[in-house]
């Protein structure tokens, strides 16, 4: 199970621990808590060896963010003008190496900007080439667990935990992944593994990472058995 970041370094520190347990030779299934969980999908992708079975994402955000933890932009001009001028240092590399969040910050009204100088999303998600060998890897999984918190108030926007997001050039409207271009162009293999059933979408209602032992249980352990 991953709740903290692995990026650069540490995400091949990881690969290299994963490669050389013996007790996962054989494969073994991942568990990310929210941004851990788009650092495990990039273990999956760009790591086969052990190979990942299962990747559960519990409230993680597959397209990133454009907001604040308790201040969505659509419904507060404080929070818009906020999260617009963080645009202004997103994209500088300094910021990008050394500022976890801002490796999944994910501005929809500069797309351009966004694909030229995201470091880690925009590479994972296969917005500026398609690595075949990325997406090759995720469609070797069983299974991709993606849950989503009805009342979550730190995503923004929420559908980006189901691989959603706003759509492209404004910041109020969303999109479903079945609805994106990433999943059109199947530029990582999503809308085959959808085709297949490997693609499981659960819904809980509570706030970012609020479940009880029971709902767990019930949903979500079944996936690592």
């Amino acid at each position: 199970m991953v709740s903290t970041p692995l990026t650069g370094s540490h995400l091949a520190f990881a690969c290299n621990k994963l490669a050389q347990d013996p007790k996962l030779k054989a494969g073994y299934n991942a568990m990310g808590f929210s941004q851990g969980a788009q650092f495990l999908r990039a273990v999956a992708q760009r790591c086969p060896n052990p190979p990942m079975k299962a990747l559960i994402s519990v409230g993680g955000q597959h397209q990133g963010v454009y907001g604040l933890p308790r201040c969505p932009g659509e419904s507060s001009h404080i929070c818009d003008w906020i999260r617009k001028k963080l645009n202004s240092g997103a994209y500088t590399d300094a910021i990008q190496k050394h500022l976890v969040q801002a490796q999944y910050w994910h501005d929809p009204l500069n797309d351009d900007l966004y694909k030229q100088h995201s470091l880690f999303l925009a590479d994972i998600n296969q917005e500026r080439v398609v690595n075949e060998t990325y997406k090759k890897n995720l469609m070797s999984l069983e299974k991709f667990v993606m849950v989503k918190f009805l009342q979550d108030s730190i995503v923004d926007p929420v559908v980006s935990e189901w691989f959603g997001f706003f759509k492209t050039g404004q910041a109020e409207q969303t999109e479903t992944l079945q609805e994106s271009a990433l999943y059109k162009e199947d530029r990582l293999g999503l809308a085959e593994m959808d085709k297949a059933g490997k693609l499981v979408f659960l819904a809980t209602d509570g706030d970012h990472l609020q479940f009880n032992r029971e709902w767990f249980n019930a949903k979500l352990l079944p996936y690592i058995r």
